[in-house]
Parts: structure tokens; C-alpha cells; sequence
């Protein structure tokens, strides 16, 4: 259809008009977003971390406190995202993204040397270095490109944040997919993926993702959901291929074609991008023909008298406030806080204390799948299947509390921190379903986990875009992320591995065998997670109650409406745009041209849209 479109107008004409859509396609907004989606895609390997765990482990001789340490360093390196966001202030970017791609390949390099044995053993501070700093490149692509593309979608925040959330829910099951293709059953060889392959797309996309300033598209959310559609897809693939691949042993060329199906549904976005775009040329183009014609005058113009305008009243000089008095002086909700007053703010650290018990709950069994699954006697095969599902709920809930946020809170009311006490209130099931390993539970515990675990994500930060506002919202992203390593080592180093480890001891003196340098240190049975488990559940419920209290904080800001300002900033662009029209004797013909096309597109698209 748009190869056709392009024939009518001769053989030279027409393959410039194709090249001339090709430019439009690749600057505009929307392939902006399906690179976005391909980015996060693919930068989701601190959820693969129970994938290689245990090589890791073996490897490098590490008992299970050291190793919790190392996941602990992960989550840090992935959650402490306030260097890029500084940086994302002050450039464009493609300087964060360049950055996030050397960071990622470096990182993990190193580990791959070091788990393959091409290097000497390094000490376990180095190893903690290399996945923190191999981790935090996840941090830089996360805010070059979702953080970008909220702030070029403001009123479309929440679908934005679900779907871009939703697909680094999905990153663990399509890397999976793609290091089976390239490297069948080698776990080791999953690190040297994950070092080369988000680095690629990266600098691929570099110069794509960008702030693009421009009037809100009226359908923009009926997009959204054509896209959602189409990772809905993607996620019900992978979930049939996991049920597939559980039951049955693929070969290498079996694990190539379900990863080129995989492939094929991670570009099928382009082509709504494509539609978009070519709808926008169409409507453009005929807003072009049906311009009035312009009569230009060459000679002898009539004098005009221009009236004085009144003069402007002498600028009052503001008194300077220093940014330490108003710390405690925030502005009301909804409004540009400062970093400063937001970080002191009673908000915020009420929903620091609720994502930190919650996430840090669900990281930590994320973290431990493989590890619970082998004390509890599951196969070897079964891990990959837990870090599917994990992988799979993840995005759901991403996708799920992403866009049913957005319609609860636009036509019921309904705010997004009760739906994030609801959800807090969910995963404590999961952690039940762990402590006490009813048979096969660890399925169903993976799922609820895993949702959980993945809804969390879209409700934060949407509800510090909607308090603290988007002045500063990729530093405030990023510090909302650090809940997850506090969380993560509180409940997971402090915990989980020191009890573990505690158990495992215990069974070493029962059996009366010594442990040899270099061993690593493990435990069998329902008792090595059960106390660990019931204290991460008790943590969540708490982190549920404390996040009870932000939703009666804050009922009254939901109750009013909270994307107003963006409106009136849209209306007011529009209005600016009409009334430059008064001034159209200063452009020249084409100028004028230009100028009514775009603003009559503009109008087009909005009519279009509603």
C-alpha cells in the first residue's frame, strides 16, 4: 500500500518520495519509541542472574553469602541509576546510551573471562565490581529511553511506562530464546551474550531516541494499545514455548527457528510505526492541496502604520531564595519539585519504605529461584522455566497495572498507590507458597512473584511523575530504583543467604565430611528457605500497611485532575501556533506554505483522533 502510493508520480519522483518517507519514518517520534522497545528489550540481564548463578558458583568456589553479595552488588549497579540520570540532565541521549553500551560490555566481559577461567580467579571485590558495573549500564539504558519517552508523552505516562516496563519484562525470556539459538545449553556462554548483544543495539539506535518537542497526536493511546497488542502476542508465544520446551528436548536448529519467531514479533511494531508515520504524510499532503493559493506581492506594498505598543513596565528584581530554604517548602502535588525537596519529602519516603519491602521481597526470590528450586529437588531444566515465568509475569504485570492504571485513574478515580498496596498485599501469597514448598508450588510462586514483582515497577514511577512532576524526573526515577538493592540486601544477603548458609553448615557437621577449600557450600531440604521466607513475608505486609498510608495521603490529589497542566500546555501551544498566523506577512510564500500545512495537520490529526 505505501509502495503504491509512491508510483503516480514517475519513476524519479517516486523513489524520492519513498526516500523522503524513509527520513520521516526514521526521525519521527514513534520509531523513537520501537527503538526504545528494542532497547529495553534487551537490557534485562539482572533478571537472568539465577540463569548463571550457579557457574558462577562452581566456577569460582563461592558459598551461598558470597554469592548473595555478588546479587546484592547486581541489584545495586542496576538500581543506582543517579550518575546517568545527572548525566540525561545536562545531555542529550545518545551520551547516556553510549556510556550504558560500554559499561554493559565491559562488565560483563570481565565475568566471562573470569567464569571461563581465561583469567585468573579474581578476589570477590573485583567480581562484585565487574556486575555492578555491568549492571548500572542497565540503569543508563532504562533512562536514555523510557525516561526520554515519557517526557515526549507526558499525558500518556502510564501506557508508556507499561509498555516499555513490560518489555524489559519480557528481556529474560527473549534473551533466553537467543542464547539457546547461539550457544545451545551452555550457560557460561549466556554471559558473553549479555555483554555483546544490548551493547549492539545500543549504538544501533544511538542517534534515534531524543526529546522531540511537538503537539499531542489525539489517537497516541489508541498506538499504545496496538502495540500492547502486539507484545501480548510476543508474551503468549514465549509462554507456549516454554510449556513446549518443558516437555520436550529442542535441538539447536529447533532453538533457532523459535528464536527467529521471537525475533519476527519484536520488529512487528515497525509497521504500526510505518502506518503512522504514512498516515501523517497523507493527511499532510492534502492539507497542502487544499491551501488556498498565495498571492505574493513584488512591488510597491502599501505603507503600514504600526502601532506604538505600550511600553513594558521595568522588571521588579526578584528576591534570591536560596534552594536550602525551600527544601522543606515544597509546591503543592503535581507540581515541579525540586531533587532536594522531593527526597525530604514525607511522600517520598513513604513510598521509599513500601517499594523497598516489596521489591526487595520479590528481587530476593527472583534471585534465589535457582538455588530454592535445586534444595527442594526440582530438575535442572526447571530453573529455565522459573526464570521464563518469572520473565513472562513480569511483563504482565508491567503491561497489565501500566495501562489498567491509566483507565482506572482517568475514569474511575481510582489511585495508582491503592493498586500498589494491592499488589504488595498479592506477592505475600508467593512468599508463602516458598516458605512452606507445597509440591510444584514453585510454579505457581514464580508467576505470582513475578507479576508482582513486575507491576511494582510502572505504579512508582508513575506516581513520582505525578507528584514531584517532570522538571527532574530522571534523577527522581532513579532514585525511586534504589529501593530495590537496600530491599534486595537487607532481605536477600542479610537473610536469605546467612540463613541459608547456616543451614547448609549444619548438614555438612551431620554428615561428618569436612569442607574443602574452594567448595562451595549447599543446602537440601524445605528448611533452607522456610525462616528466610516467612521473615520476607512479614516484611511485605509491612511495606503494604506503610503504603496504606500514602494512599490516604494522597486521595485528594487523585480525586482532581492530575493532567490538566498538560492540557493547558497543549491548548496554549495551539493557541500560539493560530495566532503566529497574524504575522504571516513576515514569513516568505513557502514559509507560509509550511506554516498552514503543519497547522492544518495538526488540526487534521486531532479531528482524526477524536
Amino acid at each position: 500500500m505505501v509502495v503504491a502510493q509512491f508510483s503516480g508520480g514517475g519513476r524519479g519522483g517516486g523513489w524520492k518520495e519513498m526516500r523522503g518517507f524513509g527520513l520521516q519514518v526514521i526521525i519521527g517520534r514513534w520509531f523513537m519509541v520501537f527503538a526504545s522497545l528494542l532497547i529495553v528489550a534487551v537490557a534485562g540481564a539482572t533478571y537472568m542472574f539465577s540463569l548463571y548463578s550457579s557457574d558462577i558458583k562452581k566456577s569460582l568456589g563461592y558459598d551461598q553469602t558470597t554469592l548473595n553479595l555478588l546479587s546484592f552488588f547486581k541489584d545495586l549497579g542496576g538500581n543506582v541509576g543517579v550518575t546517568s540520570a545527572l548525566i540525561n540532565e545536562v545531555t542529550p541521549p545518545w551520551v547516556v546510551l553510549s556510556i550504558g553500551a560500554i559499561m554493559n560490555f565491559f562488565g560483563y566481559f570481565m565475568m566471562w573471562l573470569a567464569v571461563t577461567g581465561r583469567i585468573a580467579k579474581p578476589p570477590v571485590w573485583q567480581m562484585c565490581l565487574y556486575i555492578c558495573i555491568g549492571a548500572n549500564s542497565e540503569s543508563f539504558a532504562h533512562t536514555g529511553a523510557l525516561v526520554t519517552c515519557v517526557k515526549n508523552f507526558p499525558e500518556s505516562r502510564g501506557s508508556v511506562l507499561g509498555l516499555l516496563n513490560g518489555y524489559v519484562g519480557l528481556s529474560g525470556a527473549i534473551m533466553t530464546q537467543i542464547y539457546h539459538a547461539f550457544y545451545g545449553d551452555n550457560s557460561k556462554a549466556l554471559i558473553l551474550l549479555i555483554a555483546w548483544l544490548p551493547a549492539v543495539v545500543s549504538f544501533i539506535f544511538l542517534r534515534t531516541v531524543r526529546s522531540i518537542k511537538i503537539v499531542r497526536q489525539a489517537n497516541e493511546l489508541k498506538v499504545f494499545y496496538h502495540l500492547l497488542y502486539i507484545s501480548l502476542g510476543l508474551a503468549g508465544f514465549l509462554m507456549a514455548l516454554i510449556i513446549v520446551q518443558n516437555r520436550l528436548s529442542f535441538t539447536r536448529i529447533e532453538y533457532f527457528g523459535s528464536a527467529s519467531v521471537v525475533t519476527l514479533l519484536l520488529f512487528m511494531p515497525l509497521g504500526i510505526v510505518i502506518r503512522e508515520e504514512f498516515n501523517l504524510m497523507k493527511i499532510k499532503r492534502k492539507s497542502l492541496e487544499d491551501l488556498p493559493q498565495l498571492n505574493v506581492a513584488t512591488e510597491n506594498p502599501p505603507s503600514v502604520e504600526l502601532a506604538t505598543a505600550p511600553e513594558a513596565p521595568p522588571p521588579q528584581t526578584e528576591k534570591h531564595v536560596s534552594c536550602m530554604e525551600n527544601v522543606f517548602k515544597p509546591p503543592d502535588r503535581g507540581e515541579d519539585y525540586t531533587i532536594l525537596q522531593a527526597l525530604f519529602s514525607i511522600d517520598m519516603l513513604i513510598l521509599f519504605v513500601a517499594t523497598t519491602c516489596g521489591v526487595g521481597g520479590t528481587l530476593t526470590a527472583i534471585d534465589n529461584l535457582g538455588q530454592i528450586g535445586a534444595s527442594l529437588g526440582y530438575p535442572s531444566r526447571a530453573t529455565t522455566t522459573f526464570v521464563s515465568l518469572v520473565s513472562l509475569w513480569s511483563y504482565l504485570g508491567r503491561a497489565v497495572t501500566g495501562f489498567a492504571s491509566e483507565v482506572l485513574l482517568t475514569k474511575y478515580k481510582i489511585p495508582r498507590p491503592l493498586l500498589l498496596t494491592i499488589v504488595l498485599l498479592l506477592s505475600c501469597v508467593g512468599h508463602i507458597l516458598i516458605a512452606f514448598a507445597v509440591p510444584n508450588a514453585l510454579y505457581f510462586a514464580s508467576v505470582i512473584i513475578g507479576f508482582c514483582f513486575g507491576a511494582q515497577w510502572p505504579l512508582m514511577f508513575a506516581i513520582i511523575s505525578e507528584i514531584f512532576g517532570l522538571k527532574y524526573y530522571s534523577t527522581l526515577y532513579n532514585f525511586g530504583a534504589v529501593a530495590s538493592p537496600v530491599g534486595s540486601y537487607i532481605l536477600n544477603v542479610m537473610v536469605t543467604g546467612k540463613l541459608y548458609d547456616r543451614e547448609a553448615r549444619k548438614q555438612l557437621e551431620a554428615s561428618g565430611s569436612p569442607r574443602e577449600a574452594g567448595e562451595d557450600l549447599s543446602c537440601t531440604g524445605v528448611q533452607c528457605y522456610r525462616m528466610a521466607f516467612i521473615i520476607t513475608t512479614a516484611a511485605t505486609f509491612f511495606g503494604c500497611i506503610v503504603s496504606l498510608i500514602l494512599v490516604f495521603r494522597t486521595r485528594k490529589f487523585y480525586k482532581g485532575d492530575i493532567y490538566k497542566k498538560f492540557r493547558e500546555e497543549a491548548k496554549a501551544a495551539e493557541i500560539g501556533m493560530t495566532s503566529a498566523e497574524n504575522g504571516s506577512d513576515k514569513r516568505s510564500p513557502a514559509e507560509e506554505v509550511e506554516h498552514r500545512a503543519t497547522t492544518a495537520t495538526v488540526a487534521a490529526t486531532t479531528t482524526n483522533g477524536k
